[in-house]
């Protein structure tokens, strides 16, 4: 046989028979996926495991929704409250030194940007990255396959309202750009995200680690609270850096 290998007809055969051979297995592989998502992705798959669904959808849902929902509503508090502040200290600037440009739209703007974007920091790598804590792992201790199906559902809501903060800031961004009067200063943008990722730290530091107490930062650790209060810190050390950069641009000229 060897030696008819070097015609081209016999060496097209051989070649198509190889062909043939790889198709078979690449058939038989393919085949074998739904079986083998079958026997080992329905545990995790919340649209085939009726465990899951009733884990998730049970009377705790909605609760659970409210408590998800509520460090948002107070970040939007805040920051209305921020921009009244700072809509004051603007106009306290113009009556001292007459036509000034307006910081009010950028800073905000930064700050919501700002609250997005520590929300992702917080998620992606305490959450994902690291895997300290997850969202509802102190209420739900995610030590079955369920369980931390469930927590992983809710660290995708809470990544959900992340990302509608952080498309409003974009969108407020947007607007404060095509104000003939806004201010552009970069130490505005720089302190603004600063504060916000601060803010957001703050509060989520406060209500979901000391009041509600959905998780800690750190879950499996000898001092739970050292690691709670040394977040807390580090958010204050953000606050501190944002309103550093902020706060020249919204003091009154002095003579």
């Amino acid at each position: 046989m060897g030696r008819w290998q070097g015609f081209a007809p016999v060496r097209s055969l051989l070649i198509l028979g190889k062909l043939v051979g790889m198709r078979k297995s690449l058939l038989k592989a393919l085949l074998a996926v739904p079986a083998l998502l079958a026997t080992t992705g329905a545990g995790a798959c919340i649209t085939c495991n009726r465990q899951l669904q009733q884990a998730i959808f049970d009377s705790s849902f909605y609760p659970n929704l409210a408590l998800m929902l509520s460090p948002f509503i107070i970040l939007a508090l805040i920051v209305g409250g921020l921009a009244v502040y700072f809509k004051r200290g603007h106009q306290r600037r113009y009556a001292s030194r007459g036509a000034v440009a307006n910081p009010v739209p950028l800073t905000t703007a930064a700050l919501v940007l700002g609250i997005g974007a520590g929300g992702f920091v917080d998620g992606i790598v305490l959450h994902q990255i690291l895997q300290w804590h997850e969202m509802l792992s102190a209420k739900i201790p995610p030590d079955t396959l369920v369980n931390k199906s469930v927590n992983m559902f809710w660290d995708g809501i809470f990544h959900f309202f992340c990302l509608l903060v952080t498309l409003t800031g974009i969108i407020m961004l947007w607007l404060a750009g095509r104000r003939r009067d806004a201010d552009r200063s970069g130490s505005l943008l720089a302190g603004g995200l600063l504060g916000g990722w601060g803010i957001f730290n703050v509060v989520e530091g406060i209500l979901d680690h000391q009041v509600l107490k959905l998780h800690n930062v750190r879950e499996i650790t000898d001092n739970v609270a050292a690691w709670n209060f040394g977040f807390l810190g580090f958010s204050v050390i953000l606050l501190g850096a944002g309103w550093a950069l902020m706060r020249k641009e919204f003091e009154p000229q002095r003579h």
